[in-house]
Parts: C-alpha cells; sequence; structure tokens
C-alpha cells in the first residue's frame, strides 16, 4: 500500500473516512501501513483524539470512533465493533450466553456486561469503567448454530437460542445457576424442538444435554424440549453428575437424567 502524505489533522479527516464507510473501528496497524509517519508521532495523534473524547481505546492496537451520540456512555455498544475486534485478532467469535440470550427476547437478565465465546488461546478480559467484556474458550461449534445479527455497523455473530442455552448450562459454574434458570425461563420460548435436536446432537459435552434435559422437565416444566434431549443421550453410557458443578455430589439421584440435585434452586421471575 502506498503510504500517504499527512496533514495536521490526517487523523481526524481518517476517522472521518472510516465513519462514512459505515465503520466505527480501526487499528493501529492500519495507520502504520496508511501513513508514513513514525509510530511516536501516530501514538501521540491517537492520545490527543482520546483526550478529546473522539476515539476510544478498547484493547492494545484497536480503536472506536466515538460518535456525539454516544459521548455521555463514554463508548459505543459492543456490537458495534466486536465482530471488527474479532477480524483484526483473526478470531472465530459468537456474541453468547446471557449477551445472546437478551437479544433473543429473554432480557430479564439483561446485563451490561458482554460475554463473547471464542478459539483457543484465551483472549484477556476487558475490563475498564465504560466497558467489560468476558471472553470464554470452547473448542468448537458447529455454523449452523451462529446466525448473524445485523447492527448499526454491520453484523455480529451470535448463538442460536438452542446453542445459548446449552452454553449457558456449560458455563454454569461461572455464571450461576439460579440465573441461567431464569434466563432458560424466557429463552424456552423462542426455542424450537427440531432445531434443538440437531445443536443438542452435535453438542460434545455430555454432562451439558443432561443439566439441561433435567432443567427443562422439572424445574421448566417443558417435557417437550426435555424428550427432545433424552433422545439424543438416551443409549449413551454416562455416570451420575451433580446438577451443579463444583459443589458437592451428595443429594437426591435422578436416574433417568443421571443427575445428582445438588443445589436448591431459586429464579428471579
Amino acid at each position: 500500500m502506498e503510504k500517504e502524505v499527512k496533514t495536521y489533522n490526517y487523523l481526524e479527516e481518517y476517522i472521518d473516512t472510516v465513519r462514512s464507510k459505515g465503520k466505527y473501528a480501526f487499528t493501529l496497524e492500519e495507520l502504520k501501513e496508511k501513513f508514513d509517519v513514525t509510530d511516536k508521532a501516530i501514538l501521540q495523534n491517537l492520545y490527543r483524539l482520546k483526550t478529546k473524547k473522539k476515539i476510544v481505546k478498547i484493547r492494545k492496537g484497536f480503536y472506536t470512533i466515538l460518535p456525539a451520540e454516544y459521548s455521555n456512555y463514554g463508548v459505543i455498544p459492543t456490537t458495534m465493533f466486536l465482530d471488527d475486534m474479532m477480524l483484526s485478532l483473526n478470531k472465530k467469535y459468537y456474541l453468547g450466553l446471557i449477551s445472546a440470550a437478551a437479544i433473543h427476547g429473554a432480557s430479564h437478565q439483561q446485563s451490561m456486561e458482554t460475554f463473547v465465546i471464542t478459539e483457543k488461546p484465551a483472549l484477556r478480559d476487558i475490563k475498564n469503567q465504560k466497558l467489560k467484556i468476558n471472553f470464554f474458550v470452547k473448542n468448537e461449534w458447529n455454523k449452523e448454530d451462529i446466525i448473524q445479527v445485523k447492527t448499526d455497523a454491520g453484523y455480529v455473530n451470535v448463538s442460536s437460542p438452542e446453542l445459548t442455552a446449552l452454553d449457558l448450562l456449560y458455563y454454569v459454574e461461572k455464571l450461576g445457576m439460579n440465573r441461567v434458570v431464569t434466563i432458560l425461563k424466557e429463552l424456552v420460548e423462542v426455542i424450537k424442538p427440531s432445531h434443538l435436536a440437531k445443536t443438542a446432537k452435535n453438542y460434545s459435552q455430555n454432562a451439558t444435554l443432561q443439566r439441561l434435559g433435567y432443567l427443562l422437565e422439572f424445574e421448566l416444566k417443558n417435557e417437550k424440549l426435555s424428550e427432545v434431549i433424552y433422545v439424543t443421550i438416551a443409549n449413551k453410557k454416562g455416570v451420575n453428575i451433580p446438577l451443579m458443578p463444583g459443589k458437592n455430589r451428595e443429594g437426591m439421584i435422578n436416574a433417568k437424567w443421571r443427575i445428582i440435585y445438588n443445589i436448591n434452586i431459586e429464579n428471579d421471575l
């Protein structure tokens, strides 16, 4: 790429160009490739724009533009830059868990935090006064279980309602059982049995299927969906597992689901 000769306001002009293309994010590497100036000069200019609250540094080397309409928030919504950020990191990802559930209508537990599933190696969580992005690692997932949701800046990958439900149980130890059950109560309204059958069949964590199936039958009273899960695991060998991982293994055992009921559940709805 031929480098451009800079004007005094070259970064402001570049930001205007980025915005004119419907984007809200850019990287330090882009600037280094585009402008024939020293790294120090670019960093000084970026610092100046940060102090003027024109841009926000999200993580090392990645910046977002801060339009006037978001100035009171101090940062644009994560969905407006997440796809660009993960692309710059060359990482597969999807918006999942509580963030995905909110998009699918389970907004009772809406959170100011963002939950992102990505591949190894793990990314460090992003935490500051204005932003909290939690990264969770998974070895694999099926493209069919990911949908693209339109945003003001393009698209963002989001787990389907069915994958979201399974992931909530996969990461239940980090999220909390009561919180998960509360979300599931709303999420089940948009889960389709035929879609759940496909997603469950391809889901590699048997323990997650056991936990979700048990909750669907006994806590959420949804026999139709629980039966879909049961058909998937009925012929698989398995051991008794605690409903809540990480806690004691004492409690009543449900033979059908091979679940040890080791936690008293209270949901917020």
